[in-house]
């Protein structure tokens, strides 16, 4: 016995030195097995080689049946670890190649338009999205944005999830009141869509951060709902270069507009220059806003940016669309750069094709 374990340990030990496969040298103890084995059965017993190889057939019996009890169980593991590799591959996003089984599926009605394809839905995966307020506009383009495919999108926001917020803004549910906005649409964006880098940001857009942070994404959505933070953002996004995709709500009216003077287009600043005189533009809590309304302009800002990042047809940059819920309108204006605009006013920039 202890003859044939030393031939074993011999022939493990010369195969690893001489750099054969371990299954090489498996199937040589596989020999050696077979061979003692063999001389069990065909020696009569008390043969001293018989002896010295352990005596009796049914001892090895008994080792060959444990090892290949062994030997089943480690093929078995790797035929579920292959197996889990696989799936995870179909499944887990690939940022830098080609898209998986499962992205491919879930993406396939883009993929299919002639005007995105395949190139388009690369650009939507290697895109990066800001958007400011997790609000009423905010959660439908987060949701839509999220869905399209676009890989990173970013949310900033200071608030907190309140009841009155759940009429309109439907990325919150009720379970998450009193949760920070940007960590409730963290949530849902995930859990849509897990291949998605969602990056929350807990504070208020400020000066301190904003030229900075924009810099980092490739579209802007303007979702807030005060002039102070529009007029903001729009000075970070020309500074940037980056288009600023801007919405709007009052009561039954919405309007969505793609501010971008890199491109020749105005900035918001061209068209409104002054913020309104104080209650000439209530906000929502105060003159009151249909609840899908924002889920319609929401929808609308997240296609400007679709539009923008697969460069397919015409986004609105040089137009404002005005859409009119409680008569079912919608109309369209143009508009012009200012010359003497003093956050544009000296950008030359290209003028869009349309």
């Amino acid at each position: 016995m202890l003859l044939v374990l030393a031939l074993a340990a011999l022939i493990w030990g010369v195969g690893h030195l001489t750099g054969a496969s371990r299954s090489a040298r498996l199937y040589m103890l596989g020999l050696l097995y077979v061979a003692v084995l063999m001389l069990q059965v065909a020696l009569p017993a008390g043969h001293p080689l018989r002896e010295a190889t352990g005596g009796s057939p049914a001892l090895w019996l008994i080792l060959g049946g444990f090892a290949g009890l062994a030997l089943a169980y480690a093929w078995g593991l790797r035929r579920v670890k292959a197996r889990a590799v696989a799936k995870e591959a179909g499944e887990a996003p690939a940022r830098g190649g080609s898209f998986g089984e499962a992205e491919l599926e879930r993406y396939a009605r883009h993929i299919v338009l002639r005007e995105l394809g395949g190139p388009g839905q690369k650009r939507l995966r290697e895109a990066r999205v800001l958007v400011i307020g997790a609000g009423g506009l905010g959660a439908p383009a987060l949701q839509y944005l999220a869905a399209a495919g676009v890989g990173t999108v970013g949310v900033i926001d200071d608030d907190a999830v309140e009841n009155a917020n759940l009429q309109r803004q439907v990325i919150h549910t009720d379970a998450r009141i009193g949760m920070p906005k940007v960590f409730s649409a963290q949530a849902a964006l995930e859990a849509q869509n897990p291949y998605v880098t969602v990056r929350p940001y807990h504070r208020r857009l400020d000066d301190e951060v904003a030229e900075a942070l924009f810099a980092d994404y490739d579209v802007v959505l303007d979702g807030t709902d005060n002039f102070g933070t529009r007029y903001l953002a729009n000075r970070a996004a020309v500074a940037a270069g980056v288009p600023l995709v801007s919405g709007a709500l009052s009561q039954w009216e919405g309007q969505l507009s793609v501010f971008d003077p890199a491109r020749g287009a105005p900035c918001y600043e061209c068209i409104f220059p002054e913020a309104p005189a104080p209650g000439l533009a209530p906000s929502c809590a105060e003159a009151g806003v249909l609840g899908p309304l924002p889920g319609v302009v929401g929808a609308m800002m997240a296609v400007e940016t679709v539009k923008l990042i697969a460069q397919a047809g015409a986004p609105l940059r040089g137009e404002m669309l005005i859409y009119d819920a409680l008569w079912g309108e919608t109309r369209k204006i143009g508009l012009k750069r200012r010359a003497d605009c003093p956050v544009c006013g000296t950008i030359a920039g290209e003028v869009p094709s349309t």
